[in-house]
């Protein structure tokens, strides 16, 4: 096996986003380690479904210094402290100025947030909430601060991502997905890419009943990308999924169901849990994501699941600086590729007769993909989502896209009421508000 903490702190300092040089960077790396590893491109512009792949984004260097000219704030101290997909900002701001740009952490004095802002042109810096009680004490309302942020937008540019498919003696595969589009985090970012090089590892020299295809994406925008390019075979060969993310700590176990929480990949992974006697929380997919929320829209209905061990926005360091090797072990890493191999073990021998996929509804979803919103559609041109990754999300947003999951034409309005776990007056709301949209039929 692998050496995947070496691995891993070699990627930890690379400045991922969803596209530019970082993420070829990452992938390069894990070619050297799975040298089969196709490398593969999407055009920024190019639409899929309801999205567009955004500019390429690349950043050279980004600060703010003091009028003593020293570095107060430095990218290249610690990539997380650049708001991701910032924008050339030269210029020169007084301290109340700089301050809104800012943003911290209380709860967390010591950590570096995570911020981002994709598809809106901003521009931010993050720190901790100490350091900002520096600036506030050290400098007077006079002071002058000097902005720079080096960045690039390309809109001939591309986004990247990688694949690798292990033939088994059935063309039907196991599709494992995990992502490669965030900065110097362990857990949240770079658990589930080593843990997949282990089981790469693992299974290319066997001989599996199935096959079994690997995914690097960036998160939601990769997946959706996947989808599109994919359609036709992913709907003809996939068996199910397993989403993988946060699966480098030494905490308890995360399971989140699929979709209807009872395909065969939930019975397995739960069985298998149960039976090597691993403690875990049962998470519904009410409380999902990641990946999973795209290969189960209506009209893909992958049975999708996802193992983790501290769940993404669950454990206190997510999305932050203290998200590093200190919470990502040898023995986690180890121990989520067991478990996650035992699992894959079970799946791998079953007859296919026993995995029950849904048939289309609708013939317009197999004929005519391009001409249907699929994945969940980009809420943000429709001024439902925010811009800015920090802005706590309206409860609003979760309930229609919880309502469009499961309006895949086999649940009524009371259904949907009953397992979106709202009143029946509130999804009729929903309904009509999705359906002047035209986002539902």
């Amino acid at each position: 096996m692998k050496n995947l903490i070496k691995i891993g702190k070699e990627l930890f300092p690379i400045c991922r986003s969803l596209t530019g040089k970082g993420n070829i960077k990452t992938l390069k790396i894990l070619k050297r380690e799975i040298p089969q590893l196709q490398i593969k491109k999407i055009k920024s512009g190019t639409n899929v479904f309801d999205w567009r792949i955004p500019p390429e984004w690349n950043i050279r260097d980004a600060y703010v210094k003091d009028k003593h000219n020293n570095r107060i704030i430095d990218f290249k101290r610690n990539n997380l402290h650049l708001v991701g997909y910032s924008k050339y900002v030269n210029k020169t701001l007084k301290k109340k100025d700089l301050l809104k740009k800012l943003y911290y952490l209380k709860k967390l004095p010591n950590a570096i947030p995570y911020i981002t802002s994709y598809y809106k042109k901003t521009w931010g810096f993050c720190l901790s909430y100490n350091e900002i009680k520096k600036i506030k004490s050290n400098y007077t309302d006079y002071d002058k601060f000097k902005i720079f942020i080096n960045s690039k937008f390309n809109n001939n540019g591309n986004m990247h991502y990688a694949e690798y498919l292990i033939p088994g003696k059935s063309k039907k595969e196991i599709l494992i997905s995990t992502y490669i589009c965030h900065p110097s985090m362990a857990n949240n970012e770079l658990s589930g890419p080593l843990v997949a090089l282990n089981l790469i590892d693992y299974y290319q020299n066997k001989i599996n009943n199935y096959s079994i295809r690997f995914i690097f994406i960036p998160e939601t925008i990769g997946s959706i990308s996947y989808i599109f390019k994919n359609f036709k075979k992913l709907k003809k060969n996939t068996l199910g999924g397993i989403n993988l993310t946060c699966v480098g700590d030494e905490r308890c176990y995360s399971f989140l169901s699929s979709k209807y929480g009872n395909s065969i990949l939930d019975k397995i992974a739960i069985k298998t849990l149960k039976k090597n006697n691993i403690n875990f929380k049962h998470y519904s997919f009410l409380e999902r994501g990641s990946d999973e929320r795209q290969f189960s829209s209506p009209g893909i209905d992958i049975p999708f699941i996802s193992i983790m061990r501290s769940k993404y926005g669950k454990y206190l360091e997510y999305h932050t600086s203290l998200d590093d090797f200190k919470l990502v072990t040898k023995k986690g890493l180890a121990s989520s590729f067991r478990i996650i191999k035992k699992i894959l073990n079970n799946l791998l021998n079953l007859k296919e007769d026993i995995f029950y996929i849904k048939k289309d509804f609708n013939k317009e979803f197999n004929n005519n993909p391009k001409s249907l919103i699929f994945c969940e559609p980009f809420l943000t041109k429709r001024n439902m989502y925010p811009t800015l990754s920090r802005v706590k999300k309206n409860k609003n947003i979760k309930n229609y896209l919880n309502f469009l999951q499961y309006a895949d034409g086999y649940n009524t309005l009371a259904q949907i009421s009953k397992k979106i776990k709202l009143k029946q007056k509130k999804i009729i709301h929903i309904f009509k508000r999705l359906k002047y949209l035209k986002l539902v039929k």
